[in-house]
């Protein structure tokens, strides 16, 4: 059995198209197919079930790809640890985010520290984040809400109360607050479901008697400001994502607990490099003094 199957059996395994995987791993089908046939051979039975041109994990293939992935993650835990030790100055963070709008102060920060760390940064739902945890192939994960799973772990380090951003011309603009109730007649822009934040509100408002009445749902939570400022609807904003602006007002929300938990996570037994662990002191440092400017404004 060679390292190559293998890594050839997982793109196939995650994809069940070999038509996807060959792309994904610049490969043509053909060169796909007999490295797969000859890894059954191997193994003496089929991973797959053929249905046309896709292909779908039977028994024996669900198995396999647990055992699989373990060994390749091993392996570039070691690859990891061997480039940490002989350059700790240099390499790369991966990151995941859900929530980035406190990513670039957080970066900033360690880039004063470890400026030739370089960062790869994705942006995912919560649903993409348990996967790429699972797998190992991030060093971080910044997650609302909190993930908790047996391989992971899991630091809250922020809790990130939610407002109600509404343009200047708005009815609620001059109050300091609103109940929720108020707002059930409103129309929403908002991030698509399976974003943490969207799904929190969701569950809170259900709670007050309404379903929000989303007119704009994306995957780019920076927008939302700008629609709220152009008055094509209202929205919940967490607080770390607002920001001073003279055509909106940020309310409070008076009859409901609405805050969102912003956690720290890694995979357990990924390796963590010198770096990743400035980064994560950086991450919680960050947060605990935006805590304390918070608490300081509360007692004035």
């Amino acid at each position: 059995m060679k390292l190559l199957q293998l890594k050839y059996f997982l793109a196939v395994a995650r994809s069940e198209h070999v038509t996807e995987a060959a792309r994904s791993l610049h490969v043509t089908q053909s060169s796909l197919s007999k490295t797969i046939q000859r890894l059954e051979e191997d193994l003496g039975m089929p991973l797959f079930d053929r249905i046309g041109r896709k292909l779908r994990l039977n028994e024996y293939g669900s198995r396999f790809l647990r055992r699989a992935e373990r060994a390749l993650f091993e392996l570039e835990q070691g690859k990891q640890e061997i480039r940490d030790l002989s350059s700790p100055e240099h390499g790369t963070l991966e990151l995941a985010v859900t929530t980035a709008s406190t990513l670039p102060h957080i970066l900033r920060e360690f880039r004063k520290k470890r400026p030739h760390i370089q960062f790869h940064v994705q942006m995912l739902s919560t649903y993409e984040m348990v996967k790429v945890l699972q797998r190992g192939e991030v060093d971080f994960c910044l997650s609302s809400p909190p993930i908790y799973e047996d391989d992971i772990e899991c630091q809250i380090v922020f809790l990130d109360p939610i407002h109600v951003a509404v343009p200047k011309s708005h009815r609620l603009a001059d109050q300091s607050s609103v109940a929720l109730a108020e707002l059930a007649d409103e129309s929403f822009v908002g991030v698509k479901k399976g974003y943490g934040t969207r799904d929190l509100v969701e569950s809170i408002c259900k709670l007050a008697g309404f379903v929000p009445n989303y007119v704009y749902e994306g995957d780019e939570p920076a927008r939302l400001i700008s629609l709220v400022e152009a008055e094509i609807g209202i929205a919940f904003i967490p607080s770390t994502a607002a920001s001073a602006h003279e055509k909106i007002s940020y309310l409070h929300v008076e009859d409901q607990e609405l805050v969102r938990e912003i956690a720290l996570l890694w995979h357990k037994s990924r390796y963590i490099s010198r770096a990743a662990l400035e980064f994560r002191e950086v991450v919680v440092s960050y947060f605990e003094s935006i805590s304390k400017e918070m608490n300081d404004t509360s007692n004035c």
